[in-house]
């Protein structure tokens, strides 16, 4: 699921909510509703999160088991 892996990613670095929530420029509740499940992300949400954390938005959907990032053109 989609919150269970934006929330691993964000522990494997250490991060708290409230750090990915200014990087994200939105308040620390509104992204702990998606760490829980509870909001639905836009999309401009899911490819910053991507970027952020060098992976696919592929893989936070939970489409593939590859973390690596699409190349770029």
């Amino acid at each position: 699921m989609l919150y269970e892996r934006i929330r691993a990613l964000r522990e494997d670095k250490d991060w708290t909510q409230q750090q990915v929530a200014d990087l994200l420029f939105i308040n620390r509740r509104t992204y702990g509703a998606y760490e829980n499940g509870v909001n639905a992300m836009s999309p401009d949400i899911l490819i910053h999160l991507a970027k952020l954390y060098n992976t696919s938005v592929d893989y936070l959907l939970d489409l593939t088991d590859d973390p690596r990032p699409y190349k770029r053109k």
